[in-house]
């Protein structure tokens, strides 16, 4: 860890503590970055838009999948069978 912050909060994983909880709901993270993006889930905030279709998302991550759904892209491939 190239801060002692990170390696602390790294520490909290193992130890069960967390200490940052959420004011709506009570729920409790182990980061404080966590928390953030979990706050957002009780907002009606979607930031990130689809230049397709207009559909909005609170992560970009989000509409990254969700842009697969107008190209076909298929990524993941079952080890299995061919689909």
């Amino acid at each position: 860890f190239n801060r002692p912050s990170l390696l602390a909060t790294h520490r909290r994983t193992h130890s069960g503590e967390k200490p940052y909880e959420c004011p709506d709901c009570g729920k409790s993270f182990h980061d404080g970055s966590a928390l953030r993006q979990h706050r957002k889930a009780h907002t009606d905030e979607r930031p990130f838009r689809c230049g397709e279709c207009g559909k909005g998302f609170r992560q970009k991550s989000t509409l990254t999948i969700h842009h697969r759904l107008h190209s076909g892209e298929k990524p993941y491939q079952c080890s299995q069978c061919p689909k």
